[in-house]
């Protein structure tokens, strides 16, 4: 059975324009952990273990972030440098969730990202980049409100 996409949900993350790419706007404002990523020899982007906690989740336990270090999924450092070309959040309904302690993507870049993207709604978290895993209530209330509005 097909989904439609009705509305979308973005949080802490990257929301490029039209001709920009992620790793341009990590260039315009670096975020404080950009020296705890690591490519390997196959072009995927790591955060360094022994740096995960710190720089990802440091508002999780160190057992939490831990496992989450060690299950981390990288993608391929070469999406950083892709450019846009028709971004969803000009189609579609869109809601921001910023995280305001963020350390992989600049929290000014996060609000400039929202802001343009004229959403429903910006709601700003005190969270590491990992606000989902440390504040699973008002995400899922953010999500909640997206769904029952655009569906």
């Amino acid at each position: 059975m097909p989904f439609l996409v009705t509305g979308l949900v973005s949080i802490a993350a990257f929301a490029p324009d039209a001709g920009e790419s992620p790793g341009q706007i990590s260039q315009e404002k670096p975020p404080a952990a950009f020296e705890n990523l690591a490519p390997d020899s196959d072009g995927y982007l790591w955060i360094k273990q022994d740096e995960f906690h710190e720089s990802f989740a440091q508002d999780l336990s160190a057992e939490e972030a831990l496992v989450m270090a060690v299950t981390q999924k990288a993608p391929l450092a070469s999406t950083f440098g892709d450019n846009v070309t028709a971004p969803a959040w000009r189609a579609k309904p869109s809601w921001y969730l910023i995280s305001t302690s963020d350390r992989m993507i600049h929290p000014d870049s996060e609000r400039r990202m929202a802001e343009r993207m004229n959403p429903r709604k910006i709601i700003e978290l005190d969270a590491g980049h990992a606000s989902l895993a440390s504040q699973p209530g008002p995400v899922a209330d953010l999500i909640e409100e997206a769904a029952g509005t655009a569906a």
